[in-house]
């Protein structure tokens, strides 16, 4: 049985605290929060979890295997590095921290402390993202040119971030994944019009090996919510649409295809097929996470998101916060 806490009981809070609670193997042992509306709301739905605001008590319990953490960015390196010193493994909401320094430095303790420590990427276990990975895997698109992104609605403004690293996470982590590798270089325009110097829309481009770049644009000004994301390829082309209730993924028989020249002049034929939606199992990605989180301590394995993989998350946000600070430069990842 693995003990776990929940750090903040806000907005993803409560979502943590269901998963856990239900899933087996586990024991939902603390909830802490600073407010007490917040503990009042666990203790009406958790009556036999302890509550706390003082997340010492709960470093200094040696029952405690876990904790997760789902409190605003700017703490999770102070509360990470805390957990870890004390010899808990860690779940923490993306992004990892907020500085490719900050998140080295949590690498760096955890291998130290043999410690797990997995980053919270949901859409790397949502069923439609797995897949468009198995797509592009057996190259059912053929070669892929390139990708596009809409991540856009009203709000939810961050007191302490930018949108870079409220919504670009998702994408950044999604990319990632699909293609198998960190962006080589980043460029990003970024835009203030609530507030001085947070950007709350911005227009992302990864580049990628093999040619292949994906252009994000992320935004918390816009009047109503898209999740869309396309994918051309040289055969095919798809449209993965999380908003959509059923038919996540569709898949386009469509494509360009060039003739040989005749009489020198360059010949294009542009093909139209059928649309294939295929048919997605059902599960809900943060249960999916929390089980593999849990199944990684008690056999002490890396987690699909593992922090490695936060670390090249944070390298991304960090180089477009970069980018975009400096008029769109282009800002190589090592």
């Amino acid at each position: 049985m693995i003990n776990i806490a929940i750090i903040g009981y806000g907005y993803w809070g409560p979502n943590l605290a269901r998963n856990f609670f239900e899933l087996p193997g586990c024991n939902l042992k603390y909830i802490c929060d600073l407010h007490d509306k917040n503990l009042r709301k666990a203790g009406e739905k958790y009556p036999y979890v302890k509550l706390t605001k003082n997340y010492d008590q709960i470093l200094a319990d040696n029952t405690i295997d876990a904790v997760a953490i789902a409190t605003p960015v700017s703490t999770h390196f102070p509360l990470a590095k805390k957990f870890l010193e004390a010899g808990k493994n860690v779940l923490i909401e993306k992004p990892l921290c907020t500085s490719v320094e900050e998140a080295k430095k949590l690498l760096d303790i955890s291998e130290k402390k043999k410690k797990i420590v997995s980053v919270s990427h949901t859409f790397l276990y949502s069923p439609p993202v797995i897949r468009v990975k198995e797509l592009l895997d057996k190259k059912t698109l053929g070669r892929l040119f390139y990708i596009d992104s809409s991540r856009v609605n009203l709000g939810l403004f961050q007191p302490d971030v930018s949108v870079v690293w409220d919504l670009a996470p998702h994408d950044a982590s999604i990319m990632i994944y699909w293609l198998g590798e960190t962006p080589h270089a980043v460029a990003c325009h970024g835009k203030s019009y609530i507030r001085k110097e947070i950007f709350e829309v911005a227009y992302i481009t990864l580049f990628f090996s093999k040619n292949i770049v994906a252009h994000l644009h992320i935004s918390w000004l816009a009047p109503c919510k898209l999740r869309r994301t396309v994918l051309i390829g040289s055969k095919r082309m798809a449209v993965y649409d999380d908003i959509e209730p059923v038919e996540k993924i569709k898949i386009y028989n469509e494509g360009v295809v060039k003739n040989p020249e005749t009489f020198g002049e360059f010949q294009l034929t542009y093909r139209s097929g059928d649309i294939i939606s295929p048919r997605l199992p059902v599960a809900e990605p943060l249960k999916t996470e929390c089980a593999d989180f849990l199944e990684s301590v008690e056999k002490n394995k890396k987690p699909k998101s593992d922090i490695t993989y936060g670390v090249n998350v944070v390298k991304v946000l960090a180089a477009a916060e970069e980018s975009a600070k400096n008029r769109g430069k282009i800002i190589k990842i090592s």
